[in-house]
């Protein structure tokens, strides 16, 4: 267990991330586990990658998130012409000054939504591997740093869709989590038909959580326990993921780093100072499946992910729970 400190604090934190909940359940519908794998992402001062069909909320999801924060928002719409500079800005020479002056891009702010991730090349795309990685831009040696906090929530549509680029792995791998939407309920699909939203600009969530409250929920992550033989449980789906048959490669060390923050992560959004073996089964998959490939790739993307999740499954079956 943690020690009654921390135990204080988790308690007056589960208010605040209540409070961010309930604002988002506002504008999202009966997609509770949604929001909370959001959540966790935010907490864990993750990367979060939505993936899933047009028009089934997953845009949706990133403003509510970000309107529910009193931080700094910017929408990167991606495109097959949209360049780097486009993402994290450019040097331009200043004649009143004989020298260059760096203008940033719309990377710059805490929350940044790249749309359709996967529609923009290879090389737009890299253009993110920096700063999600350490938080700052390196334009023409000089380094900029992008601020605290900094979450890059991107949206893409199924890879075997039309006009679509698939992400690289050194790009997947900077996602904390990959989670899909999926479709409303039936009751829940009425409500939002009789709704008159239109647009994303119609969305009336306002933030109900300040940047520091923010840091300070990122901050305390850190301190959950991770008891010996929960960690070694943890290790022990690591490295069966190794010597799985139905993939190509195993789960990076990397991989187990974002699987232990995201537990710690959920531990603190239920009110816990200390992580239980159910938070790392609930987030194997949205933490480790984008990180694995088959060794046989079948030609249907969503098909390739079930069939990684009943493995990673069937994995968890396999393990004996730490009591």
């Amino acid at each position: 267990m943690g020690d009654l400190a921390n135990a204080a604090e988790v308690a007056r934190t589960r208010a605040t991330i209540e409070r961010l909940k309930a604002n988002m359940r506002l504008t999202i519908k009966g997609k509770d586990e949604v929001i909370e794998q959001a959540l966790i992402c935010l907490l864990a001062s993750g990367h979060l990658l939505i993936e899933d069909l047009p028009g089934v909320g997953k845009t949706t999801l990133a403003y509510a998130l970000a309107r529910s924060l009193d931080c700094t928002f910017s929408r990167i719409q991606f495109t097959s012409d949209l360049l780097p500079t486009d993402v994290i800005g450019v040097s331009i020479y200043d004649e009143s000054v004989k020298e260059f002056i760096f203008k940033p891009g719309p990377v710059f702010a805490n929350i940044v939504l790249a749309d359709e991730i996967n529609r923009a090349t290879p090389k737009t795309q890299s253009a993110l591997l920096e700063v999600m990685d350490r938080s700052k831009v390196t334009v023409d040696g000089a380094a900029h740093a992008v601020g605290d906090p900094f979450m890059v929530v991107a949206t893409q549509n199924p890879v075997d869709y039309e006009g679509t680029f698939s992400l690289p792995e050194s790009q997947l791998d900077r996602f904390l989590m990959r989670l899909t939407m999926g479709y409303p309920q039936r009751d829940d699909e009425l409500a939002i038909l009789r709704s008159a939203r239109l647009g994303y600009d119609a969305i009336a969530v306002n933030p109900v959580v300040t940047r520091a409250e923010v840091l300070t929920m990122q901050a305390l992550v850190g301190k959950i326990f991770v008891e010996a033989s929960v960690l070694d449980y943890l290790l022990r789906l690591i490295t069966a993921t190794r010597t799985e048959g139905e993939f190509k490669a195993g789960v990076s060390v990397r991989g187990g780093l974002a699987l232990r923050v995201a537990a710690q992560a959920r531990a603190l959004l239920h009110g816990r100072d200390f992580v239980l073996p159910a938070d790392i089964q609930f987030l194997a998959g949205p933490v480790l499946a984008h990180r694995l490939s088959l060794a046989r790739p079948t030609a249907d993307a969503r098909e390739e992910s079930r069939t990684m999740l009943a493995a990673l499954h069937r994995i968890i079956l396999s393990l004996p729970v730490p009591s």
